[in-house]
């Protein structure tokens, strides 16, 4: 879909049990998800080439960041560290990105990905001196925005709002308490970071949907203007690049 402000075309679900209301879905291809799929499997295939040293030149170092590099703070979310750490984090991407990306257009889910990321490498470059790499900071920021459509759209989901929620809860519990564990060599303040920019931006940014037409030839119309969306990305934006500057003016000081 070309435009920023969809209004997607829906069919129904199957037939839902008795009592059970069905959730209408847009109709829609999720080549956002897709491309950025293959961007972070084409720059790990440049990683393990040994071509080029580019895991050196993008990963999260507060050191250079420090100097100056303030681009790590978004390249770290396209580099991974096996191929292992690639496939948990593309399957996580291809699980929760498609459903959002209809929801939200591509370009608004593009912004979600990339402010989700970027605060997560801020919060992973405020508390903790270790390198870091990973797609996770992103994708835990898709996570909390999920629960945030789940959440301010529960009249329109219905009676699977519920469990829908409560599974995104409880699959970003264990993954904290996972990434908590002593040695577990996981960035979990850059999960934490990416938790909170993502579910900033998708609470003041992201979709709020209305029906229009009856069911179940009926359209869900995203009413949150480009204004809003704008406002929301700047702010969640703002807010982590002056984050950023401060910690940067604390460690000079």
């Amino acid at each position: 879909m070309s435009q920023d402000h969809p209004t997607p075309q829906v069919t129904p679900l199957p037939p839902a049990a008795p009592g059970v209301q069905s959730v209408m879905r847009p109709v829609y291809r999720p080549y956002v998800t897709y491309v950025l799929i293959g961007i972070c499997v084409v720059v790990y295939l440049l990683q393990a080439s040994n071509y080029i040293d580019i895991t050196s030149a993008l990963i999260k170092d507060n050191s250079l960041i420090m100097q100056g590099q303030v681009w790590r703070l978004f390249t770290p979310m396209f580099l991974h560290g096996s191929i292992l750490h690639l496939g948990f984090n593309m399957y996580a991407l291809f699980y929760i990105g498609p459903t959002l990306e209809r929801f939200y257009g591509r370009w608004r889910y593009l912004v979600l990905f990339i402010l989700s990321g970027f605060a997560g490498n801020v919060m992973s470059f405020m508390f903790t001196q270790n390198p870091s790499l990973g797609s996770s900071t992103a994708i835990f920021g898709l996570l909390g925005a999920e629960g945030v459509l789940i959440y301010q759209n529960r009249e329109v989901f219905g009676s699977i709002a519920r469990r829908e929620l409560s599974q995104v809860v409880i699959i970003a519990v264990i993954n904290l308490i996972i990434g908590a564990a002593p040695n577990s060599g996981i960035d979990n303040w850059g999960h934490i970071g990416g938790l909170i920019g993502g579910t900033l931006f998708a609470w003041f940014g992201g979709p709020i949907l209305q029906r229009q037409g009856l069911y179940p030839s009926y359209t869900l119309t995203n009413v949150r203007s480009n204004r809003e969306v704008i406002l929301a990305g700047t702010a969640v934006g703002g807010l982590f690049f002056f984050l950023t500057i401060a910690v940067m003016f604390m460690r000079r000081g």
